[in-house]
């Protein structure tokens, strides 16, 4: 009886990931409609990098990862997930793949170093979400800036020149995702139990 009982527990706790994980992609692509185009290689200012992260700090490293991977794979396959209304697929010959990768890792990273925080620690919660959110920035970043040098022509320098038109706005967007995943892990303390 025993088995049953944990195979229903883990078919749920499957059910719920697995939910968690198409409600955290549709988040990233419903923000990506939210863009103001800027800077020197003509790069949007968007939500969506900030929900990325926001994903891997609500759901751990591997939940996080697979909710970016979802929203880029449906983009792969035709739909517009990405600001302008650009699918993956198009993105990936311009100069925002640097990007895309950047995603991915950033949400995986930054879900790993906040799930390091115990749960109901308010304190150890605000010091490792909000280096997970400056990692996962940062991440985000570098990427970008080889993508920049890969497929703009750019030097290293100048990509990375390119970004600090997005910097004070970034780190705005972050901070307010490291408070929404506070506000998140203290209504829901188990997530950050459960470790994932």
């Amino acid at each position: 009886m025993t088995t049953t009982v944990s195979g229903r527990t883990s078919s749920r706790s499957g059910v719920q990931d697995l939910a968690y994980i198409a409600v955290f992609a549709a988040l990233i692509i419903v923000l990506a409609f939210v863009a103001i185009p800027v800077g020197a290689a003509g790069l949007p200012i968007v939500l969506q990098n900030a929900a990325i992260v926001l994903a891997g700090l609500v759901l751990g490293g591997r939940r996080g990862f697979l909710a970016a991977a979802l929203f880029l794979f449906l983009g792969l396959i035709g739909l517009p997930v990405l600001a302008g209304g650009r699918t993956t697929l198009a993105a990936l010959a311009g100069p925002t793949v640097g990007y895309l990768v950047g995603y991915l890792l950033s949400a995986g990273v930054a879900g790993v170093m906040a799930y390091r925080a115990r749960p109901r620690k308010r304190g150890g919660q605000i010091g490792w979400f909000t280096l997970a959110a400056v990692v996962g920035l940062l991440v985000q970043y570098l990427c970008g800036a080889l993508g920049l040098v890969w497929r703009a022509g750019m030097s290293l320098t100048e990509a990375i020149i390119a970004q600090g038109a997005f910097l004070v706005p970034d780190v705005a967007k972050f901070a307010v995702m490291v408070v929404i995943a506070l506000g998140i892990h203290a209504a829901f303390p188990d997530l950050l139990a459960r470790r994932k």
